[in-house]
Parts: structure tokens; C-alpha cells; sequence
């Protein structure tokens, strides 16, 4: 097994990968106690070539490797890709390019909804995987050659597995979908930790219009304090908290100290003082200078029975097709298109042909869905 510690090493590797149409990449990391990923390896592996990379490494320099993750000649493959970029973003400054991710590739497939990495190398190679080394401190030195098997073997699957997939799209001429996909999973915007969109990640339906500018203040004050210390958000300020201090708007300390969610005498300390203020701020923000969310949370619910039809519609489309549903259309999705929104992504690209065109022709009446000897179907509209 090969242990890149140096920076001469992970040249040489990182120049035998970029000969290779592509490879597959993961990483272990540990961020229980940190806001900020703490990288512990990275693996890789092309045809004739793997090894596992030691970030902790003393001196070790990890430019040929990002150098070679933005080579648009060389396909990158992760599973569940999304926290993987996350890092080499922070890293980078941009998102590797291209990639394939095989869990949004084992959807379309028909794999069912976000295939777990184990149960979809099981499938596609009949390699058994051994998760004893799946739940360990990959940041301890030194790691035992059973947390080193393990860690290697992510992706000395991952790449048979890539295969597999691979040749199945092309096989269903599927591989345009997962471009499609791939694409959207590039854009910068998802990995970018911007305090002023932190509000964006709390679950905002059914927050008065009042309580929105004190919640973009505290969720936006929260990440930023979170960034600077390096502490999960939750260690400076629980999602709960938010809210009730958005709610109650406290404006001076003996205010806050009555808040349910704010521990007894912590109204005297001098983070107490950076709420109220961020409080004070989020108050401030002229109505028309907030965000859609309330308007958007606040919009007509959809017509139930409507969007009960497009679910049975959606699970029809799904089978007929063997790609899972939730790749085709989420309950946002549906939603939306039974209010007659047209900005839906189940409406564009490859999702419209599977999917939305039928959905908006049911809507219009030009189809509609029958039982056939216990089988959904489609016949036009009006005819027996």
C-alpha cells in the first residue's frame, strides 16, 4: 500500500493520475468539535494506480494534487460528493472540474433515492466491504493497517464501480442526465459559507414578516463567530435560540435574560451584548430590502389533490423509466407545478421529458391516468 508523505511523492502521483482519463477520490476528515473540515486523508485510485495521501503530514505541500483536481482533461469520481468539494473548495478556491458523482449517476440508473456507497459496490461488483473501520479518529497517527485497508478500498471500488455506471448510461443514453447534474453540483454558490446567506439554511416557513430582518441578523452574526473560533454553529448559538429571539426581540440584557432558550446570567456577557445588537440590526432592515422567504413561505398551498395525482404521475414516470423518483421531481417540485409555476426544475432538461411534459399535459387535461390490469397508464384525454 502506498503512503504519500512528502511533496516530491504526491508529485510523481499526482502526475501518473493526470495521464489517466480519470480517477476516483475520497476523503476522511473529522469536524465534530470544528466549523472548518480537519482533512485526515485523501485517497485516489486510476487504473494502475492508487494510494492513500496524509495531509497531517509534516512539510507536505498538496498543490500537484489541487492542480490536478482543476485539469478539465482528467474525470474526478466521488459518492456523495458533496462534502468531499466542500473541502477541496476551501482548499482550491473552486470546485473540481469535471466530476461524476456515482450516487446521483446510481439514481439515474434506478438505484433508488441517494444509494448508500456499501449497498451500490455490492450490487455493481459483488465486493464485500469491511465496516469495522468505518467510525474511527482518522485525524490519531499512527492508523493501523486495518483503518488504512479500509480507507483505500473507498476508492479501489469506487473506480470498478464507475465503470459499471458508466457504461450502463451510455448503454441508456443516460448520460446526458447526469452532465446535467454534474453541472449544477459545480456551481460555487453551494460550497461557499457566506454569513449573509446563513439564514438560507434555517427552515423558514411560517416566520412572520417582523421576525425575518432579527433572523438574517442573528443566523448571519452566528456564522461568522463560527468561522472565527472554529466551532460548529450550534456551540455558539442553537437554531432554537434564533428563532425565539427573532420571535421575542429582546432589546436590552434583563429582556434576553428571560428568553427560554439563553442560560441563566448569560445576558451579562459580552456575546449577550453581540446578539441584542445584531437584534437591533436585523430590525433595522427596510422591509423591501429583506429577502422573498416570507413571501415565498407565505405563498397559496397547493391544491392536495392536485399534487396527491402528480405524486402517482411521478411514481409511474419513475418506474417507467427505472430512475428514482426523487431525482426526478422533489415535493417542491410538484408543489409548485400544481400552482402553475413554470420555474421548476423537474420542468427543464432531461427531467421535462421524463416527467414535467406529461405532468403539464395531465394539468391541461390532454391526458390522464388509467388502471389497466393493476397498472397505471396514460391514454389521451376523452378516449375510452
Amino acid at each position: 500500500m502506498r503512503i504519500i508523505t512528502t511533496t516530491d511523492d504526491l508529485h510523481r502521483f499526482s502526475t501518473a493520475l493526470a495521464e489517466r482519463p480519470f480517477f476516483a477520490v475520497d476523503t476522511e476528515f473529522m469536524r465534530e468539535k470544528t466549523y472548518w473540515p480537519i482533512l485526515c486523508l485523501i485517497q485516489a485510485a486510476a487504473d494502475g494506480e492508487e494510494a492513500i495521501i496524509d495531509p497531517m503530514a509534516p512539510g507536505l505541500d498538496l498543490g500537484p494534487f489541487l492542480e490536478l483536481l482543476a485539469k478539465e482533461r482528467v474525470t474526478k469520481v466521488f459518492h456523495a460528493a458533496r462534502q468531499d468539494i466542500e473541502i477541496f473548495h476551501q482548499l482550491m478556491g473552486a470546485v473540481p472540474a469535471p466530476i461524476f458523482d456515482t450516487q446521483v449517476a446510481a439514481m439515474a440508473c434506478g438505484f433508488g433515492d441517494q444509494i448508500g456507497y456499501e449497498p451500490l459496490v455490492r450490487t455493481l461488483t459483488g465486493a464485500q466491504i469491511d465496516k469495522g473501520s468505518r467510525f474511527t479518529d482518522w485525524a490519531r497517527r499512527p492508523l493501523s493497517d486495518a483503518q488504512l485497508h479500509y480507507a483505500l478500498s473507498d476508492v479501489t471500488h469506487l473506480r470498478d464501480a464507475y465503470k459499471i455506471l458508466h457504461q450502463r448510461l451510455e448503454r441508456e443514453n443516460r448520460v446526458g442526465w447526469v452532465e446535467e447534474e454534474m453541472a449544477a453540483l459545480r456551481d460555487p454558490a453551494l460550497y461557499r459559507a457566506d454569513p449573509e446567506r446563513a439564514f438560507a439554511r434555517l427552515k423558514l416557513r411560517g416566520v412572520r414578516s417582523s421576525d425575518v430582518g432579527p433572523l438574517i441578523a442573528l443566523a448571519e452574526w452566528r456564522e461568522r463567530e463560527a468561522q472565527e473560533k472554529d466551532v460548529p454553529r450550534g456551540r455558539i448559538l442553537k437554531d432554537e435560540a434564533i428563532f425565539e429571539l427573532a420571535r421575542v426581540k429582546p432589546a436590552t440584557p434583563e429582556e434576553l435574560g428571560r428568553a427560554r432558550t439563553i442560560p441563566q446570567g448569560f445576558e451579562r456577557s459580552r456575546t449577550a451584548q453581540q446578539i441584542l445588537e445584531a437584534i437591533a440590526r436585523g430590525r433595522k432592515i427596510p422591509r423591501d430590502e429583506l429577502p422573498e422567504i416570507d413571501r415565498d413561505d407565505r405563498r397559496a398551498s397547493a391544491p392536495p389533490d392536485v399534487v396527491e395525482l402528480l405524486k402517482v404521475l411521478l411514481k409511474r414516470q419513475s418506474e417507467k423509466y427505472a430512475v428514482a423518483a426523487r431525482l426526478i421531481a422533489a415535493a417542491d417540485d410538484l408543489d409548485a407545478i400544481a400552482l402553475g409555476r413554470t420555474d421548476v426544475p423537474a420542468l427543464e432538461g432531461w427531467r421535462r421529458e421524463v416527467f414535467g411534459e406529461v405532468a403539464l399535459k395531465m394539468l391541461e387535461g390532454k391526458v390522464a391516468l388509467t388502471l389497466k390490469k393493476g397498472a397505471i397508464e396514460l391514454i389521451e384525454a376523452g378516449s375510452a
